[in-house]
């Protein structure tokens, strides 16, 4: 099934994001050469299987904002999860992105 490669695909590049950094849903989708599939990143990270461990948390919006309904626990859930991890908030309770955003280096970039 072509969707569940994906997800699986999509379940490999967040398990690399490093505690303390996030990335995007289209960031995810572009780096699975799919950039217009941000919100098919979000259905797989909504519908993770909880025994994989991965680190859906650190998965956000472009403009730093929390996943809406966040799957696992609610926005502030995710919000203490990642802060915990020592990701920066502004005042206006968005990420710092230009902080926080996880850079993967291109040599190990997925093709």
């Amino acid at each position: 099934m072509k969707g569940s490669n994906f997800f699986n695909r999509v379940y490999e590049i967040v398990s690399q994001i490093p505690e303390g950094k996030v990335a995007t849903y289209g960031q995810i989708a572009a780096m699975l050469g799919s950039p217009r599939a941000a919100r098919i990143v979000g259905e797989a990270m909504r519908r993770t299987p909880e025994y994989l461990d991965i680190p859906c948390h650190r998965v956000i919006s472009k403009d730093g904002t929390m996943a809406p309904g966040y799957a696992f626990g609610g926005e502030g859930k995710q919000r203490e999860m990642l802060e915990k991890e020592g990701v920066i908030f502004k005042e206006n309770g968005c990420v710092d992105m230009q902080r926080c955003l996880w850079r993967k280096p291109i040599m190990e970039r997925d093709e």
